[in-house]
């Protein structure tokens, strides 16, 4: 049997980590750049500019791809928390959109993107309609928030039938998430109804 001197075996391993180390600097980089482009394309959906978020959505497909190209024979960076992240943020990004353009939901299949992280941003979307629902509030356009929450209870439903163990998917923390922005949520709807109502009879009432 040939002796291998464990300098030329520390030479490999060597190798093997030099390049893992070089992608994981090269996937650092797409991933803020994920990050990015899905806060971009939220933002810009918040303001009204749809073509710009769907500009910015393209560009961070582009790079989700990129990503996959790089680490597809590393599952071991592939299946990373900063990986994850940016596929979350990616995630949530297309949902809002697709909510907000009125088409349908893509699978995860077609985001290029595992299951679990899919579902995540599943939760992390629920937290966007709040926010949308509440710019809704802000400019008086109570029936369009009630259905944004109607739209809200419908995705948390779905989400609350899910049921794993942390080490498949935290979704768990998700649904707890979730389940407290639907009920501050009902809130500031039913408050905000209230309001609107008083106003109304305070008006008729001067009217008289």
């Amino acid at each position: 049997m040939e002796t291998v001197k464990l300098s030329e075996i520390i030479e490999e391993i060597r190798k093997v980590l030099d390049e893992k180390d070089m992608l994981r600097e090269e996937a650092l980089k797409i991933t803020r750049e994920i990050v990015r482009l899905s806060g971009d394309s939220i933002k810009a959906l918040h303001r009204g500019e749809v073509e710009l978020a769907h500009g910015r959505i393209e560009e961070a497909g582009k790079r989700i791809e990129e990503l996959n190209e790089k680490l597809t024979a590393h599952p071991d960076l592939y299946f990373t928390g900063y990986v994850q992240n940016a596929h979350q943020e990616f995630v949530e990004a297309v949902l809002f959109y697709s909510y907000i353009t009125g088409s349908e939901f893509p699978s995860p299949e077609e985001l290029g993107v595992p299951e679990a992280h899919y579902l995540l941003g599943i939760g992390d979307f629920i937290g966007e309609l709040r926010r949308h629902f509440l710019l809704l509030l802000m400019d008086g356009r109570i029936g369009e928030a009630q259905r944004v929450y109607e739209a809200m209870n419908l995705v948390y439903e779905e989400l609350m039938t899910l049921e794993y163990p942390k080490g498949l998917v935290n979704i768990r923390q998700k649904q707890d998430q979730a389940r407290y922005i639907i009920e501050r949520t009902l809130e500031d709807l039913t408050r905000a109804k209230l309001t609107k109502s008083l106003e109304e009879k305070l008006n008729n009432a001067l009217k008289t």
